[in-house]
């Protein structure tokens, strides 16, 4: 048998560019993060600052790398956001059972801001709804639920 030639260095780029589900991924992130970012920036607040935040509400009181596991996020990126949020009040955190450990919840100032930010999510929500389409917005969310399932069974 007579092996295939190898491609050509444009004919992998050529493939990788048409079909890098990775790079549309990236693109799609990059573009609904800023949205989310430009709605969110009069509160001082970014669109990651805003999930953690609201993991926190939801799973509190909670560690910081429940938080990262959770919201998929590197534990050095929590950190530094945990740090900048804590420096505003909006959490506040008090020791674990084990001494190396905090819980993390939101403070009374972070659920303030958590009221202040939901009208500024829904204009971001429907600017980023309506540059998706209804199928692409519902697209995006069945494949997240679907990872979020597959991962809180491991």
């Amino acid at each position: 048998m007579i092996p295939a030639p190898a491609k050509t260095e444009p004919d992998v780029a050529d493939l990788i560019a048409s079909e890098c589900l990775g790079y549309r991924i990236r693109l799609l992130s990059r573009t609904l993060s800023g949205i989310y970012d430009t709605a969110l920036r009069p509160l001082g607040l970014t669109a990651g600052q805003l999930n953690i935040l609201v993991a926190i509400a939801k799973l509190g009181p909670v560690s910081s790398s429940e938080v990262s596991k959770r919201l998929s996020m590197e534990k050095s990126t929590v950190s530094r956001n945990l740090d900048r949020m804590k420096s505003h009040g909006w959490i506040k955190a008090t020791p674990g059972a084990t001494g190396n450990t905090h819980l993390l919840s939101v403070s009374p100032v972070g659920h303030r801001l958590l009221g202040k930010a939901l009208p500024l999510w829904k204009e971001a929500q429907f600017e980023a709804k309506t540059l998706l389409g209804q199928r692409g917005a519902k697209s995006i969310q069945q494949a997240a639920d679907s990872i979020s399932a597959r991962r809180s069974r491991t």
